[in-house]
């Protein structure tokens, strides 16, 4: 089977978000729909791949990397991006994609591609052939993060001090409660830490977080720690249909002191346990681009039964 690769176009969507829908390692991040809410962010270079009669076979979300104009990245905007496929590009299909791929950038004096890959705990099915394809074209392995995820089916035992937390900060009045209600307080909670201790501050904002909450009630959801009345601790979580991903977790000086934080997270695992999930991912624990781990926030991951899942980055030459 031939494969053509051409520029998405808004007529496209449907029939993107589709296939997304399908796929075998495709995630709500991957879909128009999301990639469109900070469209006025970067400069889109996302592609189509065609396959003889059968329409669209594979995307490829991508655009300009703000920092380097002569760079395309898939995506910038996003956790990872890769080429997306219901499983129409296997094995060497796949290769020609790629490689169709990088003669389009080519052509228009692109000097590099960065790959982020998406990692095996969100494919629906095995769908590694992209990294086989990217070893053949000699793609360079530029960074690679360490994450920490727990198999729901298969979860280690915690560390024995665990189960006592959730026991003190149940005793000590400490309760769940989920909505995005809570996504105001918790973000309060968010942006003072972040700024305090990293003089960093969220990816989203307030209000994007609560524009893609509208968009997406399904997919991303707060879970708050309230102790007397107040939020004390909280997650937001995005969920795809076979991980829950921890994407931002925070807590006060008071929502320590009572432990909250791993009754939050066991109250997370165990949401996630019973909607029939396969993993619950807890994020990365890196810096500077992979090459500094925090060994101590490694460690309080592992603690809950979580093992080492790495995300890959890969850039290729174009030029």
């Amino acid at each position: 089977m031939n494969t053509e690769v051409r520029p998405y176009s808004s007529g496209d969507a449907d029939a993107w978000d589709q296939l997304v829908s399908e796929s075998w390692n495709g995630t709500f991040l991957h879909s128009r729909r999301f990639l469109q809410y900070h469209k006025d962010r970067f400069q889109d270079l996302s592609l189509v791949i065609e396959g003889d009669d059968q329409g669209l076979i594979g995307v490829f979300p991508a655009a300009v990397d703000p920092d380097d104009p002569s760079r395309v990245v898939s995506h910038p905007g996003i956790t990872y991006g890769g080429v997306v496929h219901r499983g129409g590009l296997l094995g060497m299909r796949m290769l020609g994609a790629l490689e169709g791929i990088c003669d389009y950038y080519r052509s228009r004096g692109m000097r590099s591609l960065r790959y982020k890959v998406v990692p095996s705990t969100y494919h629906r099915c095995p769908a590694a052939d992209d990294l086989y394809a990217l070893f053949r074209l000699q793609a360079d392995r530029y960074r690679c993060d360490l994450s920490a995820a727990i198999d729901l089916a298969n979860r280690p035992k915690p560390a024995p001090g665990r189960p006592e937390q959730v026991r003190r900060a149940q005793r000590r009045g400490v309760h769940i409660e989920v909505g995005p209600q809570f996504l105001r307080p918790f973000w309060e909670i968010l942006i003072s830490n972040l700024r305090d201790r990293h003089e960093a501050a969220p990816v989203h904002t307030l209000d994007e977080i609560e524009f893609l909450h509208s968009m997406f009630p399904e997919n991303i959801i707060c879970v708050a720690a309230i102790a007397e009345g107040e939020v004390v601790a909280g997650d937001v979580t995005f969920r795809t249909d076979r991980v829950d991903h921890g994407q931002y977790c925070s807590s006060t000086p008071e929502g320590r002191r009572l432990n909250a934080v791993p009754f939050l997270v066991e109250h997370c695992i165990s949401m996630a346990t019973a909607d029939g999930l396969r993993y619950f991912d807890m994020g990365i624990s890196n810096e500077q681009e992979g090459m500094v781990l925090n060994e101590g926030l490694h460690k309080f991951k592992a603690e809950f039964g979580a093992g080492g899942v790495v995300h890959e980055f890969y850039e290729l030459r174009l030029q």
